[in-house]
C-alpha cells in the first residue's frame, strides 16, 4: 500500500465535542457500574457531576437513546436499560452485518503493522487468561474487534459497536462461565487472525461470524433462561424460510 493510500485510509482526526465526551463518561459510568439499570438520574445532576452545561449532556443521552441504553422518563431524568431478548438479538444481527465484512476488508487490508497490532492484543488476551483476569481479557478483546473495525475504515460503524458492547454488558459482564471459559473466547479469535494473516477475506469474514453467533446464542439463552430458537431465526437467520427449518 502506498503512502497515499494509506493516508485516503485514515481520516482526519478532531477533538471530542463536549456531547461526545459526555457520552463517553455516560459509558465509562455504565462499565464501571456507577450508573445503575434502573435507576432514576437527573440530567441537571449529571451535568453538574461532569463540568458542562445541559445542552450536551442532553445531546448525548438523545444519542444514546438511540442506542437503547438509556430511556426518558418526562420532566423526571433518564435511567440506564437492561436489554431484553429482543434488543438482545437485534444487537447480534447488527452486529454480525458490520463485524463480519469488517474482518473480511481487515484481510484485504491489513498490513504488517496492523498484523502485528492485533496479535498484540491476541497475545494480552492470552496473558490475561493464564493470570485469570477477565477485566484485563475484556479489555484487549474490545481493543482487538476495534482494530478490525479501524481496518475497515468506518468511523460511524466502530461507534456503533462500542455502543453495542456496552448495551450487552448490562446483562452480565459476558458470556464467561455460560458454558465457555476466557480461553474458549481466546481461542475463537485464533481462526479470524489466522484468516488476516493468509490474506483470506472468506475465512476471516466466517470465523468472525462463528465467534459473533456463539457470543449472541449464549447471551441469549441465558435473557431467556431456554433454549428458545424463534428469535435467533426471525432476527438473524431471516433468509430460511419456514420450510426450511
Amino acid at each position: 500500500m502506498s503512502p497515499a493510500d494509506d493516508d485516503a485510509r485514515t481520516p482526519t482526526a478532531r477533538p471530542p465535542s463536549l456531547t461526545d465526551r459526555t457520552i463517553e463518561a455516560v459509558r465509562e459510568g455504565i462499565r464501571n457500574g456507577s450508573l445503575v439499570p434502573g435507576e432514576l438520574y437527573s440530567v441537571y445532576r449529571l451535568a453538574d457531576e461532569l463540568g458542562v452545561s445541559r445542552s450536551p449532556v442532553r445531546d448525548a443521552l438523545l444519542r444514546l437513546a438511540e442506542t437503547g441504553m438509556v430511556a426518558f422518563e418526562r420532566n423526571r431524568g433518564f435511567r440506564v436499560v437492561v436489554p431484553g431478548a429482543r434488543e438482545l438479538t437485534e444487537i447480534i444481527a447488527v452486529r454480525l452485518a458490520l463485524e463480519v465484512p469488517a474482518a473480511e476488508r481487515a484481510a484485504v487490508r491489513a498490513t504488517d503493522v496492523d498484523r502485528a497490532a492485533l496479535h498484540a492484543e491476541h497475545l494480552a488476551m492470552q496473558e490475561a487468561v493464564l493470570a485469570g483476569d477477565e477485566t484485563a481479557f475484556m479489555l484487549h478483546d474490545h481493543r482487538l474487534h476495534g482494530l478490525l473495525l479501524d481496518l475497515a475504515g468506518n468511523a460511524h460503524a466502530a461507534r456503533i459497536i462500542d455502543n453495542l458492547r456496552d448495551a450487552t454488558r448490562l446483562v452480565g459482564a459476558s458470556t464467561i462461565k455460560q458454558s465457555r471459559s476466557l480461553d474458549d473466547v481466546y481461542r475463537e479469535h485464533r481462526p479470524i487472525l489466522d484468516a488476516i494473516d493468509d490474506g483470506d477475506p472468506g475465512a476471516a469474514g466466517a470465523a468472525m461470524r462463528l465467534h459473533l453467533e456463539s457470543t449472541g446464542k449464549l447471551l441469549l439463552r441465558g435473557a431467556m433462561g431456554a433454549r428458545d430458537t424463534s428469535l435467533w431465526e426471525d432476527l438473524v437467520d431471516p433468509v430460511s424460510g419456514p420450510g426450511d427449518r
